[in-house]
């Protein structure tokens, strides 16, 4: 087993980074449930029960996605907006798609109650297909432009003021 390769130097940035990771983990546990659901083969009862676990799998990722998207928003944006401005740009994008994914979250366990035929299933798991699509490149951006911009404009009191704040759990 590989040890695990993070990119952020900064404690502040490695603590989001760590995170990611760990909902990523969560996440490709829960996607191959949706592509196998979008792909087929299941009895109209083998598909409720295997969107009935996904159901489960998706509502145990919400809590740990909520607490990383609320302590980015409370504390990270705000702070990195003080330096390169937060009513537009990157901080701007990244939040709307923290709302994009709620969203989608959010529609899928509305809809995944109930029996179902199994083209409604196909239908119901692509909101969580989008959830994860948006969420991987969402976590590639952060990393990549937030997490770089951090380390260039960022003084060394705020960062490690910041590693204070996000140093909680977000799985308990």
């Amino acid at each position: 087993m590989s040890a695990l390769q993070l990119n952020s130097t900064i404690p502040a940035m490695r603590i989001l980074e760590l995170e990611h990771r760990y909902l990523s983990h969560l996440m490709n546990e829960w996607h191959q449930i949706v592509l196998a659901l979008q792909k087929g083969g299941y009895s109209t009862v083998q598909a409720r029960g295997e969107l009935e676990r996904l159901r489960q799998l998706i509502l145990a990722f919400k809590q740990p996605l909520e607490k990383h998207c609320k302590k980015e928003e409370s504390y990270f944006f705000p702070l990195l907006g003080q330096y390169i401005g937060y009513d537009q740009g990157p901080i701007m994008s990244i939040e709307q798609e923290h709302e994009e994914v709620t969203s989608y979250i959010d529609h899928f366990l509305h809809h995944a109650v109930g029996e179902h035929t199994l083209e409604e299933i196909r239908s119901i798991v692509g909101d969580a297909a989008e959830a994860f699509e948006i969420l991987t490149v969402h976590f590639v951006k952060e990393e990549s432009v937030l997490f770089s911009m951090t380390a260039q404009v960022m003084s060394k009191p705020d960062q490690e003021r910041l590693a204070q704040q996000l140093h909680t759990l977000i799985d308990e």
